[in-house]
């Protein structure tokens, strides 16, 4: 009889008559055959499949009684979700836009498995966020865990980040049969990609807005936690269950001067890329321009610089100040989330504007207090960097103006999600504010050509 068991994220099987066929290996060094620990439903099925006769001890995980005492029917999309995800097997990837309430497929898919779960989010704000949700939902039925964050808890419903969950996988991987992975598209990381791999859980629901990843690891999905499954757009939803928005794209022209300017450091940006034979199309060719730059002796150092340059005076333009100012004076009873893309930017637009800003660098104390004056409408505006591109609840904003941003989709569609919550008479508008004859023109129309792609 072959006997299954879990051994430090892995899953041991002894007791075979003859060799085990993939995904186990032979371990010389303990005389097993050893899998990883996410190859536990396909081992079991396969197993169950043959008749052969096994005893699984490897699983840690039991039945648990849920009931949600959360009241709220769920949306008729939120239902097509979940009959998707089920018929899949209980394992995939539900794409909804932020504000749709993918949280609450999460609660119903807890309690239609009713098995202990595990749910992994990138972030301390979401950590606790997913903890009050899951606590109203089931803290009649369970006490709720938290590892991360100074916490230690491991409950038949356990929230965790992900860098806690890499650290703890192979110590807890026989505790959980549902995964839930918030914001999967963190999952294909490559330290990320390694917790499913250490997890028994043979069910798996990966929640996102947008899946795809610029380095291309969404392919990665499937095999993690799932193909997806499900699918809507902001435009699927909005005007019903989603406020209606408009995209507003305001191209912003150069001074002379910068003109100049940006014609000066293009030129010899330019000229050391094709010196080195360097093409510019992804982030991987980025990183490969700075390795390069980093340790030539031939006009590297130039070259980094201005490269720089090109950056501060497009996402700096004057004009885009100017135009800055003059929608903040035109939306001042609405509420506005700025976007920029770097720190230094931020903190320079929160001096000239008076707007408090938000970055990594700002205390949680202080951060929390900004958005609860920005929910209360004690500031009508704020300006933040990426921190504020997951995780945040904002449901008073309906206007969000972007100065400089990522060709990435994701980052457009999550800028987006920050305005879109329902409310009612709520009309969300999101500016797009481009600086003309510059890098920005072609990132801007990546951007909405996959923007487009992915909810066609």
């Amino acid at each position: 009889m072959i006997e299954l068991s879990y051994e430090s994220g892995t899953l041991v099987a002894t007791g075979a008559s003859s060799g085990l066929p993939e995904p186990f290996v032979w371990d010389g060094r303990t005389r097993q055959w050893r899998a990883p620990a996410g190859a536990y439903r396909e081992v079991v099925l396969k197993l169950r499949e043959s008749g052969a006769a096994h005893a699984d001890r490897a699983a840690a995980f039991d039945r648990v009684a849920l009931e949600s005492r959360v009241a709220m029917e769920p949306r008729p999309y939120q239902r097509e979700a979940l009959a998707a995800w089920g018929r899949e097997g209980l394992r995939g990837v539900v794409v909804l836009p932020t504000g749709a309430g993918k949280t609450a497929v999460a609660v119903s898919a807890i309690e239609k498995v009713g098995r202990s779960t595990l749910v992994v989010v990138p972030t301390l704000a979401l950590l606790k966020q997913w903890y009050s949700v899951l606590s109203d939902a089931f803290g009649g039925s369970v006490t709720v865990g938290l590892l991360g964050g100074g916490y230690h808890e491991i409950t038949p419903i356990t929230v965790t980040t992900y860098d806690s969950a890499y650290i703890h996988a192979e110590r807890y991987g026989d505790r959980f049969a549902l995964a839930v992975y918030d914001e999967v598209h963190h999952l294909p990381a490559p330290k990320n990609a390694i917790i499913p791999k250490m997890l028994l859980a043979p069910y798996s629901l990966g929640l996102t807005a947008t899946p795809e990843r610029p380095d291309g690891g969404h392919d990665l999905l499937p095999e993690l936690a799932g193909r997806v499954v499900y699918r809507r757009s902001p435009e699927d939803l909005a005007g019903t269950y989603l406020a209606p928005f408009e995209l507003v794209r305001m191209p912003i022209e150069l001074t002379a001067q910068e003109r100049f300017d940006y014609a000066q450091a293009e030129a010899v940006y330019r000229d050391f890329l094709e010196k080195h034979r360097l093409p510019m199309r992804s982030p991987e060719d980025w990183q490969r321009f700075i390795m390069v730059a980093s340790t030539s002796h031939s006009g590297g150092r130039e070259a980094l610089l201005a490269a720089r340059r090109r950056r501060e005076i497009r996402e700096g333009a004057m004009r885009k100040g100017v135009t800055l100012e003059a929608l903040l004076r035109q939306h001042w009873e609405d509420r506005c989330i700025v976007f920029t893309k770097s720190v230094e930017e931020v903190y320079a637009l929160s001096r000239r504007f008076l707007i408090p800003g938000i970055t990594y660098e700002t205390p949680a104390r202080e951060r929390k207090e900004i958005l609860d004056r920005f929910r209360e409408g004690r500031y009508r505006a704020i300006i933040a960097s990426d921190v504020l591109n997951e995780g945040v609840d904002v449901p008073d904003a309906n206007v969000a103006i972007i100065l400089a941003g990522s060709a990435s989709q994701r980052e457009y569609v999550q800028r987006l999600g920050r305005i879109l919550r329902p409310k009612d008479g709520k009309q969300a508008i999101l500016y797009e504010l481009v600086t003309a004859a510059t890098g920005e023109e072609a990132a801007s129309r990546r951007r909405r050509e996959s923007f487009k792609g992915a909810t066609a």
